[in-house]
């Protein structure tokens, strides 16, 4: 007999993604580091290729035989991961640390919008509360007086762009009896990897760290933010929906902007804090059964 599939919950899940949240909102401190020290595209090639490398063998067994259709998704993924992290990485080039945490987070925007469009599921109504809530924490949090958006706000919101496809490619995929969940968040570390790689020698001189803080920030994002964070949202996927991994991602722009504040000395101004509060509020609605809730309170008093 085969062994059996273990199974969690929605919400733990959910608190798996919550996780993986945070250590991308640390992720956009230590992008700048690291960009002090080499290109977007090379720092994004050692990234994906370190993550593989140290999934691929501390996981060797489970990810030796892989079907086709696994790759085939894997691959897939792997083409929106470009456009997410050059949108990202470059977008931490010309803005904030904090800006760049926010417009990546319109992902919570787009990701319902984009299901809707491809997969005909209209969002219920909490689930649009939630979307508008987030699109106001994100504007208060993110746009100047005069709506100004810079260049590098632009690229991250192509980041936000793509990862909302990234998204339902995902859904898509691990919905799929043959799928495997971790062999595709570890193929497709390595398939972005190789695309860096080519672009890092097409338009950058590929370079190692310099310094001792650089090449423990690149093993951090190696690791924790991309190895770690991908196979766990691949797996976590299978549970919860991919509306829920988007507005729990709206998290990781208050990540950053709290990280940015302590490590990086940015300081924001006072609609942005009301701003993350919105946000924060927003995650509470979602993941909490406020009607459970309020029922249970009615029968105690009862």
């Amino acid at each position: 007999m085969g062994k059996k599939k273990v199974k969690i919950g929605q919400f733990e899940a959910d608190m798996m993604l919550v996780l993986v949240t945070l250590c991308w909102g640390v992720s956009y401190f230590m992008m700048s580091l690291c960009l002090e020290e080499m290109g977007p595209l090379t720092l994004n090639a050692y990234r994906f290729l370190g993550a593989f490398a140290v999934a691929f063998l501390v996981a060797f067994p489970k990810v030796r035989k892989v079907n086709r259709i696994t790759i085939k998704y894997a691959f897939l993924i792997s083409i929106s991961l470009i456009f997410v992290y050059i949108g990202a990485t470059y977008g931490v080039m010309y803005t904030s640390q904090s800006n760049a945490g926010f417009f990546c987070a319109t992902s919570t925007i787009f990701t319902p919008i984009i299901v809707f469009i491809f997969r005909k599921i209209k969002p219920d109504r909490k689930l649009t509360v939630v979307i508008v809530m987030c699109t106001i924490g994100i504007a208060l949090m993110s746009l100047d007086s005069n709506m100004h958006i810079a260049l590098g706000d632009l690229l991250c919101l192509m980041c936000g762009l793509a990862y909302g496809f990234d998204l339902l490619i995902t859904e898509i995929a691990v919905s799929h009896e043959d799928v495997n969940a971790f062999q595709i968040g570890v193929y497709q570390l390595g398939f972005t990897g190789v695309w860096m790689l080519i672009l890092s020698f097409l338009f950058e001189d590929p370079c190692l760290p310099q310094t001792a803080g650089c090449w423990a920030s690149v093993a951090f994002l190696a690791i924790f933010c991309t190895g770690v964070a991908f196979v766990v949202q691949a797996i976590a996927q299978q549970y919860t929906s991919a509306t829920h991994v988007g507005v729990i991602f709206a998290l990781e722009p208050v990540f950053a902007g709290i990280v940015a504040f302590i490590f990086a000395g940015e300081r924001l101004l006072p609609r942005a804090y009301v701003g993350a509060a919105i946000m924060l509020l927003s995650l509470i609605i979602m993941e909490v059964d406020i009607k459970g809730i309020w029922q249970k309170i009615r029968n105690i008093i009862t």
